[in-house]
């Protein structure tokens, strides 16, 4: 019998389908995807190393999404600005993939790619090396924890006639609660690495939230 012209199997269907999973259930199996793909199981780990490697398979197609442009921006901080913006909004399309992305090491050369650039920026700009990480670290626990609360209910608090503070601090708000906070917690972010280096005030705001 002639072999089909596409293969059933490589890892690009693999990933899509393992992600899908995770959008739809927030988990996978490696049996799960074989049978969404119409496979063996062990046709899939000839393809991928382990539970681990499609793991990483998924977070190549979600960091997929975030723009390697912001790295040309300058001078630095708008270049940081810009890497968080796109990073919340990659992962916002998956946000069920967050934690399953979070509390696995990261191994995959092409993300690793963006930590490596977000490092050599930082280290450019003149931060000290033992600084890099923790603020790396920072703005990747905002970015992700923004990215989740974009998929939550608008309203997270259901106020009662004891809470009339809390009734009106909601009011005032009104709709976009996410982007709102995501502002203020990159404008705190920017403002601290920036008096780190020496420069900038407490009160500068990125780009954005200047407008």
């Amino acid at each position: 019998m002639a072999r089909p012209r596409t293969p059933l199997l490589d890892r690009e269907r693999i990933a899509t389908t393992a992600l899908q999973l995770v959008a739809e259930q927030g988990e996978f199996s490696v049996p799960q995807i074989a049978r969404a793909l119409g496979v063996q199981t062990g046709s899939v780990y000839h393809h991928v190393d382990g539970r681990a490697g499609v793991v990483e398979l998924i977070r190549e197609l979600v960091c997929d999404r975030i723009t390697d442009g912001a790295w040309a921006l300058e001078p630095w901080d708008r270049a940081l600005e810009e890497w968080a913006r796109s990073y919340r909004a990659a992962f916002a399309v998956y946000p069920r993939a967050i934690p399953l992305l979070m509390t696995t090491p990261v191994r995959a050369p092409k993300v690793l790619a963006h930590y490596e650039r977000a490092v050599g920026l930082l280290l450019a700009a003149g931060f000290a090396g033992d600084r890099v990480m923790p603020l790396l670290t920072a703005l990747e626990n905002l970015v992700l924890g923004s990215a989740l609360d974009l998929a939550a209910p608008e309203t997270m608090w259901e106020p009662s006639p004891d809470t009339p503070l809390l009734s009106r601090a909601l009011a005032a708000v009104g709709t976009g609660r996410a982007d709102a906070a995501f502002e203020v917690g990159l404008a705190a972010f920017l403002a601290h690495a920036r008096a780190l280096r020496g420069e900038g005030e407490p009160e500068d705001l990125p780009a954005q939230a200047r407008k």
